[in-house]
């Protein structure tokens, strides 16, 4: 599941991350977003990027082409 087909107020995991971009890879990781991490997709923009999640207490803003590594799941 990506990143994307979840909507604003649902909460997701972080699986892992697609190894074809280790430069997003690498600041998703730094920015507190590792696997296992658990988030809750904030908000989206009108026009479905960025998407705003918070993890860790933090809010981050993911670009299309972050959201395209990231490999997550839902969780209630």
């Amino acid at each position: 599941m990506l990143l994307k087909d979840l909507e604003p107020g649902m909460r997701g995991r972080i699986i892992g991350f697609d190894q074809s971009a280790p430069e997003y890879r690498r600041r998703l990781l730094v920015l507190g977003a590792t696997p296992g991490t658990q988030f809750e997709v904030l908000r989206r923009a009108p026009l479905g990027d960025p998407i705003e999640i918070r993890v860790r207490g933090a809010c981050l803003s993911v670009r299309k082409d972050e959201i395209q590594i990231m490999q997550v799941e839902a969780v209630k």
